[in-house]
């Protein structure tokens, strides 16, 4: 059996809990000025810390874009569990499509590293992301269940839709509005198709 993948875990104590906190708040305006890749020497020294100290707290650059990532999936499958249930299958789906491309991609590269995650045990993000797929997977089974969206229609189909319209998002900078028009398209597309029940 494989180790469990290293998670970062805010230390107890008081000045390593400023420290995790500094390399985390850095961490997250350089993945968004930077993207993934954005050198973790900058941010040990806009953390005003030293590169041994980041790397104690983050021993890989997986673990920190998991832990500057974690709130955002913990929400998504909070939402997803908020959504479950409700009056409107397919009004719910896509409210919960809608907030899952803004998140993955908040950052470039993060679309990425985010799709990797989904199906490897190995990386940090993957019991969250493996979360987040079984909260989508069950809101898209009732939009189903209830003819809003086409049967044939599965979980990793609609998760690469998700992906397609998020790394447009992540790219097309000078059109922020893209990613999200792709995605009402494909929206409408899972809802029209010829497989929809009337």
């Amino acid at each position: 059996m494989e180790p469990a993948p290293y998670i970062a875990r805010p230390p107890k104590r008081a000045d390593g809990r400023r420290n995790y906190d500094a390399i985390l708040t850095a961490a997250r305006a350089a993945f968004d000025a930077h993207g993934s890749g954005a050198s973790l020497e900058e941010i040990a020294a806009e953390a005003q810390v030293a590169i041994g100290t980041l790397y104690r707290h983050f021993p890989t650059r997986a673990a920190l874009v998991e832990a500057a990532t974690r709130d955002g999936l913990d929400a998504l499958i909070a939402e997803a569990a908020e959504l479950s249930g409700h009056a409107d299958p397919l009004a719910a789906l896509t409210r919960w499509t809608r907030s899952a491309v803004r998140h993955i991609s908040t950052f470039r590269g993060l679309v990425g590293i985010l799709s990797e995650a989904m199906y490897d045990e190995g990386t940090p993000s993957h019991a969250a992301c493996a979360a987040m797929h079984q909260g989508a997977a069950e809101l898209l089974t009732a939009a189903q269940e209830a003819g809003r969206v086409r049967p044939d229609l599965t979980p990793d189909e609609l998760f690469d839709l998700l992906t397609a319209a998020a790394w447009i998002r992540e790219h097309a900078t000078s059109r922020p509005e893209a990613g999200p028009r792709v995605l009402e398209l494909m929206l409408e597309g899972i809802t029209a198709g010829p497989a929809a029940r009337p």
